[in-house]
């Protein structure tokens, strides 16, 4: 078949090379000619693992291409995915301009039939608009041309994009119209042969069920950080708590690790952008909105219990910062808990000395070159002078340490964890204060 990707983000990119890799032809369409350039040449401007080696593959191939050509795009595809960015805007809602100019561009070129497919994660009601400025544009042209408008939410990971797309739990379609359902289960086929995964629907109900999802997972997270904030209250260790919850099938041990707080591009704007369309609406969202709470004040967990342990103040003193990005397998910082963290540290007078696998670049590049952070190549070198150790995000390199080597090297044998990554018994013994998420904190020696 024969697609065209309006946008080359992680959802565009991972969608269009992931369709080029089961035998179809793409063309993805971005404004941006370095980007477009790079991505020709084999080069990905983002991490996300096994993304580049597909991309190379199927560009060598002839079956993945990159142009700023907006009308080579419309010509070359009878699907059109709409795959642009969607940022909140001030008041919480999504921003759907880049959305409708894409609607446009495609509305301004188009010479035949077009199947319009929604894969940015867009407010309810947002098919509508964009069919009714598809219609707007051709009605200006005088052409009469069929069209549809598609609800096609993704439901990618970061840091496990490609898999998820490859392997998907489910694709959610939605549309009216039957030979337009008919035309993505072609297009799906390949994705969905062990048991039919893909559920056709209403538009309106798929535009909600991306916001349901994102929402509900970040409730599971809210909710356990909340539980563990009276876990710390009533000396309970939330981690024995779940594993005792998570044992009940309906429950399960997917997103019941609490921490410092979600982040990512995702479940923050997804959830204040279903809030503020509650409020479009007249319903006061009272559950979401303590999802949000809840999670405001888990970003600044881990800040308040380094101010209770300095006492004194945090003026000259320097925090080694384990993990920078929002989560493991990615480079992306934004709404990440290190951010704030960091930002609160500078603001009392402290230093950073940082390390991630993936992520340096990116704090490079949202916070340029500054005496009072250090970007550092190995973890060890973050702890060297530190008079502690705080850890915000779970890479695997960070689970099993020297923690000898890392009493040596750091000031004072602190850790504030803020991803529940030891054992506190164990660290206690071995030297350290050790500061977790729920769990009894555990001082140099302690039982």
């Amino acid at each position: 078949m024969r697609i065209t990707i309006f946008g080359t983000g992680y959802v565009g990119l991972v969608t269009g090379t992931c369709l080029a890799e089961v035998g179809n032809h793409v063309v993805c369409v971005d404004v941006d000619e370095d980007k477009v350039a790079c991505l020709q040449d084999g080069k990905v401007p983002f991490f996300e693992p096994d993304l580049e080696v597909l991309i190379q593959r199927n560009v060598a191939e002839g079956r993945l291409r990159f142009t700023t050509n907006a009308a080579e795009g419309v010509a070359h595809g009878h699907f059109q995915f709409i795959a642009v960015g969607t940022p909140a805007a001030a008041d919480g809602a999504a921003d759907l301009r880049h959305v409708l100019a894409v609607a446009e561009s495609i509305a301004e070129h188009m010479e035949q039939a077009k199947v319009v497919v929604n894969k940015s994660t867009v407010p309810v009601g947002t098919a509508d608009r964009v069919r009714e400025r598809i219609s707007d544009v051709l009605t200006r042209r005088g052409a009469d041309i069929d069209f549809d408008v598609v609800s096609n939410p993704e439901f990618l990971k970061e840091g496990g994009a490609v898999d998820d797309f490859m392997k998907p739990d489910r694709v959610i379609v939605g549309t009216g119209c039957r030979e337009s359902a008919e035309q993505l289960r072609q297009l799906y086929a390949p994705f969905n042969r062990n048991h039919d995964r893909l559920i056709v629907m209403d538009v309106r109900s798929a535009e909600l069920t991306k916001y349901a999802a994102n929402a509900m997972l970040a409730t599971k997270i809210s909710f356990m950080n909340e539980l563990a904030n009276i876990a710390d209250r009533v000396d309970a260790d939330i981690e024995r708590v779940r594993i005792g919850i998570g044992a009940d099938p309906r429950i399960g041990y997917d997103f019941i690790y609490p921490g410092a707080g979600y982040g990512g591009s995702c479940f923050p704007k997804d959830v204040k952008a279903l809030v503020r369309t509650a409020y479009e609406v007249e319903y006061k969202p009272q559950l979401l909105q303590a999802v949000q709470d809840v999670n405001e004040r888990q970003q600044r967990y881990l800040y308040s219990r380094i101010q209770a342990h300095f006492a004194d103040g945090l003026a000259g003193l320097t925090f080694a910062l384990w993990g920078l990005a929002f989560k493991p397998n990615t480079e992306d910082m934004r709404e990440a808990p290190s951010r704030r963290l960091i930002e609160s540290l500078w603001a009392a007078g402290a230093s950073v000395r940082a390390f991630d696998p993936k992520a340096a670049g990116e704090a490079r590049q949202i916070y340029g070159e500054r005496s009072d952070l250090v970007l550092c190549a190995k973890p060890e070198q973050a702890l060297q002078g530190a008079d502690a150790l705080i850890i915000a995000t779970e890479w695997n390199v960070f689970r099993s340490p020297d923690f000898e080597s890392m009493r040596t090297l750091l000031k004072q044998p602190v850790i504030f964890d803020g991803r529940n990554l030891y054992e506190p018994r164990a660290v206690a013994a071995l030297g350290f204060t050790y500061y977790a998420v729920g769990r009894p904190r555990r001082a140099p020696g302690g039982s």
